[in-house]
């Protein structure tokens, strides 16, 4: 029971991703705003992780994984139900803080899930187990997609457009634009209070359930083995590459589509296919483990990741549109493998802190893709697409992950 309800956690942090991203190209819209500030969106966003991810393992330690949940819930709620006044604010600036509120909670759940899915079971099959508990990320990520794509991105009145394919709202008068904004601002918030609701409910039904507890050692002496412990170290530095590329193919999506002249709420639909191709991913490496090394399937799908990133990169087109979302089915293995390899060789006590820092790489997704939006920014490179050079970023950090799943069979 503890593992299937866990394991439900894992649909609610990706619920919240996905519903997110496409939102850095609805604020660029509405807030009229450059790629490389809207994209601040997700510096909020994956800069909750980074700043409360040590202070939720150090809670996690005093006190227990049932607490660190709960917390975390509650957080989560309240950074959700911020959304109200946020919209009667029309700031950007506020909708920005209550994303980072928010994070705060799926801090908590993230450091104290992943390593609880570990402990459950023999260590050998760890990394399987996190596979197959990580697959429902994606379920609760197509949620958020949905939820976007049939909710939230079609109902957008600023992004109606002529029958030349270009965007009306930059045409508009202030006072038509302000409206416009009034009206946008609450469809953007409405989904969000409806998830702050089944939040509260989860708490409730995670408050009745017992969770075992895992013995943890002293903090100090964790950092030195920590420390000294050259597969996890390179791990974390993998991750937040990783995460960095994830954020960087998801968000970008639309942008890459709109200069195609496809409007965001059809350029949704390919973040719902990625996303798809992600979830089948999952369950296929999930799957493959039984008979390959994770590590070398890592190896394989970081190579497949950076030859569908030097498609989208190096083709304009459709076909271009085509290998960038196909980037999503190898990545599907990278997080939990990432994550089972580096803690594989950490003791049961240390978990709990070793999951902290690999939760704090998830800053990746903070830092890289304001740097992307700026590419984008410039509109052409060389006379190619910005768009399409930007995905040289998660190019290079596809060949980290690859050179991460050699030296860990090495290590």
């Amino acid at each position: 029971m503890p593992f299937v309800v866990v394991t439900s956690l894992f649909a609610l942090w990706g619920f919240a991703n996905d519903i997110t991203n496409p939102m850095v190209a609805a604020f660029q819209t509405l807030m009229e705003l450059s790629a490389a500030k809207a994209s601040l969106i997700q510096f909020a966003f994956y800069g909750g992780y980074a700043t409360m991810a040590i202070p939720a393992a150090l809670f996690i330690r005093r006190y227990s994984y049932k607490k660190g949940i709960l917390l975390g819930l509650a957080l989560y709620a309240v950074g959700a139900f911020l959304f109200i006044p946020a919209a009667a604010r029309q700031s950007f600036g506020f909708f920005c803080f209550s994303l980072y509120i928010l994070t705060f909670g799926l801090a908590f759940l993230e450091t104290t899930a992943n390593p609880f899915i570990l402990s459950l079971g023999d260590k050998e099959n760890a990394t399987r187990r996190l596979n197959l508990a990580q697959a429902f990320n994606p379920v609760g990520s197509l949620s958020g997609m949905a939820v976007a794509s049939l909710i939230i991105l079609p109902n957008l009145l600023s992004d109606k457009r002529d029958a030349t394919g270009e965007l009306l709202f930059p045409m508009l008068g202030e006072a038509e634009k302000a409206e416009i904004r009034l009206h946008d601002l609450s469809v953007i918030r409405d989904p969000y209070v409806a998830l702050g609701i089944v939040v509260l409910v989860m708490l409730v039904v995670f408050a009745l359930v017992k969770v075992p507890q895992a013995r943890n050692e002293g903090a100090h002496g964790a950092m030195k083995r920590l420390w000294k412990n050259k597969a996890y170290r390179e791990g974390v530095v993998t991750q937040v590459f990783y995460v960095a590329a994830q954020i960087m193919v998801w968000t970008f999506i639309i942008h890459y589509a709109d200069h195609l002249g496809i409007n965001k709420a059809t350029a949704q639909n390919y973040n719902i296919a990625a996303m798809c191709l992600f979830l089948v991913g999952r369950f296929f490496s999930t799957w493959m483990m039984k008979y390959a090394d994770g590590r070398r399937l890592l190896t394989l799908f970081g190579i497949g990741a950076a030859l569908c990133s030097l498609g989208a990169m190096l083709i304009v087109g459709k076909a271009g549109l085509y290998c960038l979302v196909g980037i999503s089915f190898f990545m599907s293995l990278m997080f939990p493998t990432i994550y089972g390899t580096a803690l594989e060789n950490v003791s049961i006590g240390d978990t709990s802190l070793g999951a902290a820092f690999l939760v704090m790489a998830i800053v990746g997704g903070a830092l890289m893709p304001p740097l992307q939006g700026m590419i984008i920014d410039c509109g052409t490179v060389f006379g190619h697409p910005a768009v399409n050079v930007s995905y040289c970023l998660p190019l290079f950090c596809f060949i980290v992950v690859a050179i991460y799943g050699i030296r860990s069979r090495k290590l």
